[in-house]
């Protein structure tokens, strides 16, 4: 993955970066294809089959959003829309499971980790790792940005916010699908329901507005700062 690091390495140069111009969109975009292109059956761990269908996480009204997702709500207002047109759960199919597997795991490889504070000074930042670094949030944005690209719908994938097993804030991807809320992390290549992941759910984008929702966590971090 290489080829793909250093691609998105040149796609950041200077403070007029932070926007995405049509090339970063295309070379992004390109970064799927090679990602999907790759797939291959025998390679899954992972089956649709195995996939259980259960119920989603529930909310619970309504909750504030993380500071550091506002700002990066105002560079890159596309990421952050919400279109009520488009379909409120990913119907999981053979195409659709591989898409997802291959996305997941090749930005989880791509991307070096480091928290926003080693990499950028700041305790917590927002954005599509284009320089190839990131911590748990650009991760997961990443992955939605090129799934949207290959024509998941963005309205059912949500940027979640939970307390990890180490008791600290972490972000991760839901992806409300008809087989139950899936969850992507840069943790770990497996992609789990969401209520096998460990983790205590506080709160998710919702799906109807620009916003954010309950999901019954008692503790809401400040900040998501893990790699």
């Amino acid at each position: 993955m290489r080829f793909a690091v250093s691609m998105m390495q040149r796609l950041v140069k200077g403070p007029a970066s932070r926007r995405l111009a049509r090339s970063r969109l295309a070379a992004l975009a390109a970064f799927a294809a090679l990602g999907i292109a790759g797939v291959a059956a025998p390679v899954q761990a992972q089956t649709l089959a195995s996939l259980p269908t259960e119920a989603g996480a529930r909310v619970q009204g309504d909750a504030k959003p993380i500071v550091a997702w506002v700002t990066f709500c105002q560079s890159y207002a596309a990421e952050c829309a919400v279109d009520r047109s488009e379909p409120a759960r990913i119907s999981l199919t053979p195409a659709t499971w591989a898409t997802i597997v291959s996305v997941n795991r090749r930005v989880n490889k791509a991307v070096e980790p480091m928290t926003d504070q080693d990499h950028l000074h700041v305790a917590d930042r927002w954005d599509l790792a284009e320089d190839g670094i990131g911590d748990c949030e650009d991760f997961q944005l990443l992955k939605r940005h090129l799934l949207a690209e290959a024509g998941l719908p963005r309205r059912a994938m949500r940027m979640t916010v939970v307390i990890d097993e180490k008791g600290e804030g972490h972000a991760v991807l839901t992806l409300v699908t008809d087989r139950g809320d899936l969850v992507l992390d840069n943790k770990t290549n497996a992609i789990l329901p969401w209520h096998k992941t460990g983790y205590v759910y506080i709160k998710r984008e919702s799906q109807d507005a620009v916003a954010w929702v309950s999901l019954g966590g008692v503790t809401s971090p400040v900040t998501t700062a893990n790699r």
